[in-house]
């Protein structure tokens, strides 16, 4: 009889041993579900966070952009108001004192290259070089036989560099032969 339920009592422990590893099992994969969702709500989150960052960083720059060119205009309004002075000048004035009103608006024009030099803006100094469309935009030609083929004859309007970068073509009269 003893041998009968020390057979049984054998049959069982194993059964134990089963049950108590796919309890192990089932309480691993529980775990892992539980972490799994844990990192899907951060993901969320996150990304969440993300977005309301992206909105805010491009509402700053929206704001920053509305206003960029102030200090800019300060300095022309500046150079407006003093050129305003001077045409008022001019107009109450029976032509004496030209000299000085000419003067005030040599001043005038000094100091707006002074802002135009302030913010980069450099002339593009064309005159009897060799046309170069990076730069030029031809719109006249003439032929004069003393000088060469291509170059420069006159600038009909100025051109801008801002830096590096051309903002305005000089518009150019070019020999052509």
């Amino acid at each position: 009889m003893k041998d009968q339920e020390e057979k049984k009592n054998a049959k069982q422990e194993p059964e134990k041993k089963k049950e108590t590893k796919h309890e192990k099992k089932n309480q691993e994969v529980e775990k892992l579900k539980s972490e799994v969702a844990d990192l899907q709500n951060k993901l969320l989150y996150k990304e969440a966070e993300f977005v309301n960052f992206r909105r805010r960083l491009e509402e700053a720059n929206d704001e920053k952009m509305k206003y960029i060119h102030q200090p800019l205009l300060l300095d022309i309004i500046t150079s407006y108001e003093n050129l305003e002075r001077a045409i008022a000048s001019i107009k109450c004035d029976d032509e004496k004192d030209h000299e000085k009103m000419l003067a005030g608006i040599d001043m005038i024009l000094k100091e707006m290259k002074a802002t135009l030099t302030k913010y980069g803006v450099e002339e593009i100094n064309t005159a009897d070089i060799p046309v170069d469309f990076s730069i030029h935009e031809a719109i006249m030609v003439e032929n004069h036989p003393d000088k060469e083929d291509g170059i420069v004859l006159e600038i009909m309007r100025k051109g801008y560099k801002l830096k590096d970068r051309v903002i305005r073509p000089a518009m150019v009269k070019v020999n052509q032969k």
